[in-house]
């Protein structure tokens, strides 16, 4: 895609624009406190007409530094770190600043305080230059999964389909793993495994942290993949059903990040990034 000289447009020129307004910088704030707000929510205390937050969290939404969800009739906004991030990489890396430093950050722009159950309570937007299907294949294909992941995900990805996980020397095989949605190249969504004993003493998770993990709802992951140009995917990720104040949240907040910059890589160069992330 090019611009109207003709030239390529740089995605980072996008997120520096957007990032240039004090306004709009006040509003990431707002959803790095608190994520999953209302336009109505964003407007509260601001003093600035609706109409100028809308087109303010559109130009965010353009440089991908927002993700937007429906639910019901309200569409609820959610700070996508990924660009910023990719800022991180491709500048501060010039200065030998270390990759965990902006992981680090990450992190934190990623933590969320507790949200009604009704809500997503992580969201993640990336682009990853692939097909839908190449997309697809490394999402469900246990080869594909170990090297990114460091975990195998073994379903017939069918519709009521268990999905067994296998971690190291742990397998997580349960009823409750189940596929929730299959659309080859668009759309997969399954419940999350079982937090057993084995998965945590593999993990390196000590046993008050598991029993607490252990005794949270069944939580589930989507994936939404949508075409964002010629091999070029938009991959969306939503994991929800968290109970409020969950540590299994965090967990996730922390290894979603490093899965998906490990699984972008590997379909762009081949290889994936260093010592996958296990499963939280």
């Amino acid at each position: 895609m090019t611009d109207e000289r003709g030239s390529v447009p740089d995605p980072d020129n996008e997120v520096f624009r957007a990032l240039a307004d004090p306004s709009r910088r006040l509003l990431l704030d707002r959803l790095n406190a608190h994520n999953g707000q209302t336009l109505r929510e964003l407007c509260e205390g601001l003093g600035m007409a609706r109409q100028s937050v809308s087109k303010h969290l559109a130009v965010l939404e353009a440089a991908n530094l927002l993700t937007t969800v429906r639910r019901g009739r309200e569409k609820l906004h959610y700070l996508n770190p990924v660009p910023i991030n990719a800022l991180a990489d491709r500048w501060l890396t010039r200065y030998d600043r270390r990759r965990t430093r902006a992981l680090a950050d990450l992190k934190s722009a990623l933590e969320q305080g507790a949200s009604a159950m009704s809500k997503p309570a992580f969201v993640y937007t990336t682009y990853i230059a692939t097909t839908p299907d190449r997309l697809w294949e490394a999402l469900t294909t246990p080869s594909f999964t170990s090297q990114y992941w460091g975990v195998t995900l073994d379903s017939d990805w069918q519709v009521g389909s268990t999905v067994t996980w296998q971690f190291q020397d742990a397998t997580m095989a349960d009823p409750e793993q189940v596929v929730l949605a299959a659309e080859p190249g668009r759309l997969l969504s399954y419940t999350w495994h079982s937090i057993t004993p084995e998965f945590a003493r593999a993990a390196g998770i000590d046993e008050e942290l598991r029993a607490a993990l252990a005794a949270e709802p069944r939580s589930q992951v989507t994936f939404a993949i949508d075409p964002a140009g010629e091999k070029l995917v938009r991959l969306t990720v939503t994991h929800e059903g968290f109970a409020p104040d969950s540590p299994l949240l965090d967990g996730i907040s922390q290894g979603w990040p490093a899965i998906l910059a490990s699984l972008k890589t590997l379909l762009e160069t081949g290889s994936p990034l260093p010592d996958p992330a296990p499963a939280s």
